[in-house]
């Protein structure tokens, strides 16, 4: 009889692969605004593509009761996905406001978090003066910030998950053999 669990381990391999998601990260914060545009492009092509596996997928529906919300939101996916391939920048844009709105929302919800909570007042208030500064300089500099912001979101997530994977390494499973117990039927 075994047993399986999860345990968080560093191995070679996790070392090799957390050096090069530090170094694409540094060549994306590097190139940023080719990489706000690459992951526009990207997303827009995930989009497309989901939309049209929804709407296939809607046709194996007919008759079912959920065909026209199924073949609906294929749709508006693949026509979402046709938008942000043909207008890359109004998508950089759009995602950059997103982005802006999110870091200030949640900057707000974080101070008010903080004032209320005692034990975590300190971290819950400086998160929140950053994520809120964070968002009030995006927002406020909305044209210029799409250029680069998805570019350097993406390059400072690759880094960090780089060092993190190189230090702590990631979850692997393990089994525990248990010697002296039987099956119960």
């Amino acid at each position: 009889m075994s047993e399986t669990f999860l345990e968080r381990k560093r191995t070679g391999w996790d070392v090799a692969v957390g050096a090069l998601l530090a170094v694409g990260g540094l060549v994306l914060l590097g190139h940023a605004a080719f990489a706000t545009t690459v992951s526009v492009l990207f997303i827009g092509w995930m989009l497309l593509a989901g939309g049209i596996i929804g709407l296939v997928g809607s046709f194996f529906r007919i008759g079912k009761g959920d065909f026209w919300s199924a073949a609906l939101s294929g749709g508006l996916l693949a026509v979402l996905g046709l938008m942000m391939l043909r207008n890359t920048e109004a998508a950089a844009l759009t995602l950059t406001l997103i982005a802006g709105a999110l870091f200030l929302v949640s900057g707000i919800v974080r101070l008010v978090v903080g004032v209320e909570t005692p034990e975590y007042r300190i971290p819950l208030v400086f998160a929140g003066v950053v994520s809120t500064v964070l968002g009030l300089i995006v927002l406020f500099n909305l044209v210029t910030a799409s250029y680069v912001l998805l570019g350097v979101l993406l390059g400072v997530q690759a880094l960090v998950d780089g060092i993190t994977m190189m230090l702590i390494g990631r979850w692997h499973v393990g089994h525990v053999h248990l010697p002296g117990r039987a099956a119960h039927a």
